[in-house]
């Protein structure tokens, strides 16, 4: 049984973290319910309370694979499609 340190800290048992899935670093509330107390892992947040990662969706303006992407990014093959950079620069046809 978990006990309360004199800072008021507890911790949660491991079984409850992972059920949670609460990491080290995340923020947890607490909301009174009538029998007691529920804890819940909260979504993040920045400094100012936003969500951090809101900026970021729909921002991809391809349908790619998140491979293709990487492969993109890598150079692994042209940016565009359809051109003259798409031939293989080995490719004497």
């Amino acid at each position: 049984m978990p006990r309360v340190t004199t800072k008021g800290q507890v911790t949660i048992p491991k079984e409850i973290r992972e059920a949670l899935g609460i990491e080290p670093g995340d923020e947890i509330a607490f909301e009174k319910v009538e029998s007691g107390y529920k804890i819940q892992k909260k979504a993040p947040t920045t400094a100012e309370g936003s969500d951090p990662f809101e900026k970021h969706r729909g921002s991809a303006e391809r349908n790619d694979t998140m491979p293709d992407r990487m492969r993109r990014l890598r150079g692994e093959y042209p940016r565009e499609t359809g051109t003259e950079a798409e031939r293989d620069p080995g490719d004497e046809s």
